[in-house]
C-alpha cells in the first residue's frame, strides 16, 4: 500500500513536467504559426495596393507614348496600340518653355524650403523649450492656423504682395508658403523628444539659447529636418493656386501653372497632356526615390506614428 501511495505522486509529477515542457512548444508553434500568417496577409495586401498604385501611373505612361489620335479614341484603343511614339514628348517641349519652368519651380520650392525649415524650427524650439507668459495659448493659436484653407487666404496674399510690389517675381511664390504651421508642429513634438539634460549640461557649460538651438538640438534634429524639407519641397512644387495668382510672366512660370497653359491649348490631346504631367512628376519621383528612408525616419520620429 506504501508503494503504491507514493508511486501515485510520483506518476503525476512526472506527467506534470511532461506538460510543462510540452506548453511552450505549443505556445511557440502557435506564435510562429500567427507570425506566418499575419506576414502572408501583409505581403498580399502590400502588393493589392502597389498594384492599386501602379496601374494609373502604367496607364499614364502609356497614354503619353500613344498618338493622341488613338488616346482619344478611348481607354480600350489605348491599350491595344503597341507602337509607341515620343511625339507627344516633343510636341510638350515644343509647345511650352518647359526648362524655364523647372527653374522657377526649382529655385522656390528649394528656397522655400530652407526658409521653412529654418523659421519652423526656430518657432518650435521657442515653443517648446522656453517658458514664457502665452507660450500654450501661442502654440493653441498656430495649431489652429492648420484650420484655415489656403484659398481663404488668396485675396488678402493677393492684395498684400500688390502692395509690397512682389508680384511677378519669386518672391511672391516663396514668402506665404513659408510659415508653415504643419512644419512647427512637427519640429515641436520632435524637440519634446529629446531630453532636457543635453540642454542643461550645454546652459551649465556657458551656452546660450541660441547656441542650445544650433548645436546642440539641430544636430540631433536631422531626421525631422530632411523630412520637411522634402515634405515642404514637393508642396511647394505642386503648388498650382498660388503661382497662377501671383505670376502672370511666362518666364517666370511654375511646372504647374506651364502646365495648366499648356494643356488649355492642347484641347482633347491626351497624349501630350499626359506627357506633360509625367515630366512634371518626374522630378518629385527621383527626389523620393533617393531620400524615401529619410521622409520615414523623419516622419516617424517627429511624434506623428501615434
Amino acid at each position: 500500500m506504501t508503494t503504491q501511495t507514493s508511486a501515485a505522486p510520483a506518476a503525476r509529477r512526472s506527467n506534470t513536467r511532461y506538460i510543462s515542457a510540452a506548453a511552450p512548444a505549443t505556445v511557440r508553434a502557435g506564435t510562429a504559426t500567427s507570425g506566418r500568417t499575419f506576414r502572408i496577409v501583409s505581403t498580399i495586401v502590400l502588393v493589392v495596393f502597389a498594384i492599386i498604385w501602379l496601374i494609373p501611373s502604367l496607364f499614364a505612361l502609356k497614354t503619353s507614348l500613344t498618338d493622341n489620335g488613338t488616346a482619344a479614341l478611348g481607354a480600350s484603343a489605348i491599350l491595344k496600340d503597341w507602337n509607341p511614339t515620343l511625339h507627344s514628348y516633343a510636341s510638350f517641349f515644343q509647345a511650352g518653355d518647359i526648362w524655364n519652368w523647372y527653374i522657377a519651380s526649382g529655385v522656390t520650392s528649394v528656397i522655400t524650403a530652407f526658409l521653412t525649415v529654418f523659421f519652423a524650427s526656430m518657432a518650435a524650439f521657442a515653443l517648446s523649450r522656453l517658458r514664457f507668459p502665452g507660450r500654450n495659448l501661442t502654440y493653441l493659436l498656430v495649431i489652429l492656423g492648420i484650420m484655415i484653407p489656403t484659398q481663404v487666404l488668396i485675396v488678402p496674399i493677393f492684395q498684400l504682395l500688390n502692395a509690397m510690389s512682389l508680384l511677378n517675381t519669386y518672391w511672391s511664390v516663396i514668402f506665404p508658403q513659408v510659415p508653415a504651421v504643419i512644419a512647427v508642429f512637427i519640429f515641436k513634438q520632435f524637440f519634446d523628444g529629446i531630453p532636457y539634460e543635453l540642454e542643461e549640461a550645454a546652459r551649465i557649460d556657458g551656452a546660450s539659447r541660441w547656441r542650445v538651438y544650433w548645436s546642440v538640438v539641430l544636430p540631433l534634429s536631422r531626421p525631422v529636418i530632411a523630412a520637411v524639407t522634402i515634405l515642404t519641397f514637393v508642396g511647394v512644387w505642386n503648388n498650382l493656386l498660388l503661382p497662377l495668382f501671383v505670376l502672370s510672366n511666362p518666364n517666370l512660370m511654375t511646372i504647374p501653372v506651364g502646365l495648366a497653359t499648356v494643356q488649355g491649348s492642347f484641347g482633347q490631346r491626351y497624349a501630350d497632356i499626359q506627357a506633360g504631367a509625367i515630366l512634371a512628376a518626374l522630378p518629385l519621383i527621383i527626389l523620393y526615390l533617393i531620400f524615401q528612408r529619410q521622409i520615414v525616419e523623419g516622419v516617424t520620429g517627429s511624434g506623428l506614428k501615434g
